[in-house]
């Protein structure tokens, strides 16, 4: 049975609830994993491998409960070929779902099948072929894997694909299990098969690439070229070792390049994609690295400033996609020191001042000093910038004096004791909190009288060992507007008041700003 709709679909086979889960220090529960599947649902996968059933019996609840939940991509359950094994992706999926696929495999590499297997090529085919016809008796969609077989000999796995078409799969998937080969080499793997393979055209030829060397979507964008039409991938690229391809990274080389590839398309809806990155992200604790291709922080940002010149002419100069085609609402252009002058005036238009009310070159010069000290330059810095010839300083109204904090334990309440110098006064509040820092935060917040938001707490380590100082960086909101603070310490709970301060003094002066604005309005 194909689920190809025409000769240009490409399938995605989504395979982070379970290859992506085999690379997590504990497994997820059956509510995580199907948070997860709901959410590669609405992104438009076609076929979801929700676990390795005969593996324990929270796998075989998670298959059960995903293949109830999830009604518009068909729930695979993984076996080998071991009886027992297919028995129990049977019994987890046929009476919640009325479409379902077995997916069943066994190594064929001369490694696997010496070293690991201890039998002859013989009798792998023959359990292969065991495996699928008893696969068949429950469903007719049945896949079969050929592990390792990247490194099968190539008559070998010609043999195999045959006798397990023969047998009933509909798909052949063609693992490079440990992401070994090159491009050339796997496209050309693709390539024999289709050309000495009988009856290859009775099954969909899928490929499962690892990313050990660095190839999978390579190695996987170039088996669509030789015919193959189905991909297994994983969210954010996870997996066993060095991962597996990236579902973003695939998807959206197709939609980019689909002439290229001469009309592919997937079913993925792309606007969904940096959501499943970062629920993908949250629910597993795996965090995307800010350069990953597609959903990294900085897959989107520029801080050249030859770079930010261009995209703010035209996006395409430096964007080959959108964030928003993706679903993110905008880039990001970091204003470091290596921003431009077209940068600069570019976030001053935004802020509402029209080129002549101010010097550029004056801005751009301050700027720069300012950038040098603080590394980032936020909106309201460079607003800062045009009223207060000293900011380079950042003069403070809110100085933290003394601090003592109570952390609490089991039947004690955290509690904070916070002294501000608020201007030339010093004033003293107490409260408590759900934690330490809570507490410190709603003494801030009552000393200042600045109400925000936050939304983004974040700590990081500065040096190694017992004396490492501890980064604390905050975005709060304020006004409609995001303000950032960043306070550094030995202790986090220090650094993350000093983060809150900071943030709090920027908001001050924006307020200020605000304020000689509105004078400046009413005296024209």
């Amino acid at each position: 049975m194909s689920m190809l709709k025409d000769d240009k679909q490409v399938i995605i086979f989504d395979t982070t609830l379970r290859d992506g889960e085999q690379a997590l220090p504990s497994s997820l529960s059956v509510k995580q994993k199907l948070q997860i599947a709901l959410c590669l649902e609405q992104l438009g996968v076609d076929i979801i491998e929700a676990g390795f059933p005969i593996s324990s019996p929270g796998d075989f609840e998670a298959v059960r409960t995903i293949g109830r939940e999830v009604k518009n991509s068909v729930i695979c359950g993984l076996s080998r070929c071991v009886e027992k094994d297919i028995d129990a992706v049977a019994e987890s999926l046929k009476d919640v779902t009325d479409h379902y696929r077995i997916h069943t495999f066994i190594a064929t590499s001369d490694i696997h099948v010496q070293d690991k297997l201890k039998k002859s090529f013989d009798d792998i085919v023959e359990m292969a072929v065991r495996s699928v016809r008893h696969a068949r008796n429950y469903c007719d969609d049945v896949e079969f894997s050929c592990e390792d077989a990247g490194r099968t000999p190539i008559d070998h796995l010609c043999r195999m694909v045959e006798s397990a078409i023969a047998a009933g799969a509909t798909t052949i998937n063609i693992p490079d299990t440990v992401g070994y080969t090159l491009p050339y080499e796997f496209g050309g793997i693709i390539e024999t098969l289709f050309n000495r393979v009988p009856n290859i055209d009775k099954a969909v030829i899928s490929v499962h690439c690892h990313n050990d060397l660095g190839m999978a979507t390579a190695n996987s964008v170039t088996a669509l070229q030789h015919g193959a039409r189905q991909i297994e991938c994983a969210v954010n690229g996870l997996g066993e070792r060095a991962g597996n391809c990236a579902l973003e990274e695939v998807a959206m080389i197709i939609r980019t390049r689909s002439s290229y590839l001469n009309g592919l398309y997937t079913n993925v809806v792309a606007e969904n994609i940096a959501r499943a990155s970062q629920m993908v992200a949250g629910i597993c604790g795996e965090p995307v690295p800010p350069h990953k291709a597609i959903v990294g922080a900085n897959a989107f940002a520029h801080s050249s400033g030859i770079h930010q010149d261009g995209v703010l002419k035209n996006r395409s100069t430096y964007e080959i996609i959108t964030p928003e085609s993706i679903g993110i609402k905008e880039n990001n252009l970091h204003m470091t020191a290596r921003s431009g002058r077209h940068m600069i005036k570019a976030c001053l238009d935004k802020l509402g001042y029209k080129e002549g009310t101010y010097d550029l070159n004056e801005i751009y010069q301050r700027f720069l000093s300012l950038a040098d000290k603080k590394g980032q330059v936020f909106d309201y810095d460079l607003e800062a910038l045009l009223f207060f010839s000293n900011s380079e300083e950042e003069e403070t109204q809110f100085t933290l004096e003394k601090m003592n904090v109570l952390s609490g334990g089991k039947d004690l309440i955290p509690t904070a004791s916070v002294a501000i110098k608020i201007g030339k006064r010093t004033k003293v509040e107490s409260g408590t909190g759900n934690g330490p820092v809570d507490a410190v935060f709603n003494c801030i917040t009552r000393l200042t009288g600045i109400r925000c938001e936050l939304t983004k707490y974040n700590i990081t380590a500065k040096g190694s060992g017992m004396n490492a100082q501890g980064q604390v960086d905050v975005d709060v909101m304020y006004n409609g507007r995001q303000y950032h603070g960043k306070g550094l310490s030995t202790d986090v709970i220090e650094a993350s008041a000093l983060a809150l301060i900071h943030a709090c003094n920027s908001i001050y002066r924006a307020q200020i700003i605000e304020q000689e604005k509105k004078e400046e309005q009413e005296t024209k």
